[in-house]
Parts: C-alpha cells; structure tokens; sequence
C-alpha cells in the first residue's frame, strides 16, 4: 500500500462511486482528504465518515467545479483548514448517452462544463499553491472512450480525450516545477453512473471484457493513489487505462 502519511489531497466529485473510493483508499494510506460534492451532502457525508473509519482526517467541501469562483474557493478554503494541498484528483464528471444529433445545446455545454472545465478550474487554482512549494501530483479521471471514442457517448469522449490531451501537455510544463499530471482512464467500472444501462447492454459489454468483469471503484482508487505517492515519482504526462484488456 502507497504511503501517503502527511499529504494533502482534494478529491472532486467524492460523494459517490470512483470518488468515494478514492477517498477512502487515500486515507487507508494515511492522507488526509477534502471531499468535494457539489449536489449530494448525504452522499458526501457518508463518505467522510468511511474516511474516519479509514482512520484519516477528513473535511467536506461543497462547490460547482464547473464554476471557477466555486473551484477557487475549493482550493483556498483548503489551504485555510489544511494548511496545504499535495494531491489533487479532478474525479467529478458527468455523462449523456445518446445520439449527438438529438441532443441540445445546454446538454453538451453541461457535459463540457463539468468534465473539461472542471478540471481546468481546480487545476489552474491548485496550481498557485503548488507551484512556489515546487510540489504536487495532479491526477485527472479520464475514460477508455477518451482513448477510443463511444458512439452514443461522443461529447462525454471528447471531453476525456481533451483531458488526455491536457495531461500530457500539462505534465511537460510543470515537470520543471516538481509537479506531475497524470490521469488514469477507467474502463467499464461497476458504479452508479453505469446503472442506467439495461441488463441486455451489460451482458454485451461483458462479452468484450478479456477479464470477464467490470472494473470496481477501487480498481482505480489503487492506481490514483500509486500515483499520487512516491513510488511513481518518475511518471509524469500519462494516461493509464484500467480497463479489464477491454482496449
């Protein structure tokens, strides 16, 4: 298990499912973490009170990622309650399954907003504090269809292919500064975003899994949290897919 003792890390969208998971395997390695939900208090609740059992600090933090004043005062009310931030993990997303040529305007810029600018916000603000300690592991939640593309998913995998893209640029920039970026792109993982998806849709996907299973949230809490420790300290600007061989 990674060490994490005496790091600092803010974990997006942590009121369920990957989030949720992370958080709590960050804190079994002994970090502190800032759970940030944006709609879902109980959600986020409970997983503070997982982090205590963990037997870790924790603190909840509510904010809109997509906004950058949201994102700004995420960062900063870290810095009041923490004094520091070491870890950030841009995990908050959301997803539309459908034909691009049915869809609005307002559903795209939802999509957009939350994944890609989301990530930008809490980037750029987080960058601000780690920068002058020359210090930080940025790790950002992509997608295999960031990867690959899925028809019926085409503004969510634009969305993640740009985080690709974003990684790996951002990881050369800041490399001089101690910093690295990273993301790691999950497969299909067994969480509450994929609950929608019929029974007959699973079984198919399925099918194309070489391991014969669904990935867990703690399948990609584990690799956030080797790259958000030391044991990683020479990898910078990759995108790692946990998929299951599905890609």
């Amino acid at each position: 298990m990674e060490d994490l003792g005496g790091k600092v890390a803010v974990i997006t969208g942590a009121s369920r499912g990957i989030g949720r998971s992370t958080a709590v395997n960050m804190a079994k390695c002994g970090a502190c973490v800032v759970i940030n939900f944006k709609q879902d208090e109980k959600g986020a609740y409970k997983t503070l009170e997982m982090v205590k059992q963990a037997g870790s600090l924790g603190v909840v933090l509510q904010g809109d990622v997509s906004l950058y004043s949201d994102a700004e005062r995420i960062i900063k009310n870290t810095i009041d309650k923490m004094g520091k931030i070491d870890v950030l993990v841009n995990n908050a997303g959301v997803c539309h399954i459908g034909l691009f040529v049915d869809m609005q305007q307002d559903e795209w810029n939802s999509i957009i907003d939350v994944n890609l600018k989301g990530m930008l916000n809490c980037t750029h603000c987080a960058l601000k504090y780690m920068i002058p300690r020359k210090s930080g592991s940025i790790i950002n939640i992509s997608s295999m269809w960031g990867n690959v593309g899925a028809s019926c998913e085409t503004i969510y995998s634009a969305t993640k292919g740009a985080i690709n893209l974003f990684t790996k640029s951002l990881g050369k920039e800041m490399a001089p500064s101690n910093i690295r970026v990273n993301a790691v792109a999950p497969g299909v993982i067994d969480t509450q975003m994929n609950s929608c998806l019929k029974i007959e849709d699973k079984e198919s996907l399925l099918e194309e899994i070489p391991t014969g299973r669904f990935g867990s949230g703690v399948d990609i809490a584990k690799a956030v949290c080797f790259l958000a420790g030391e044991s990683s300290s020479y990898i910078t600007g990759q995108v790692i897919t946990i998929d299951g061989g599905m890609s």
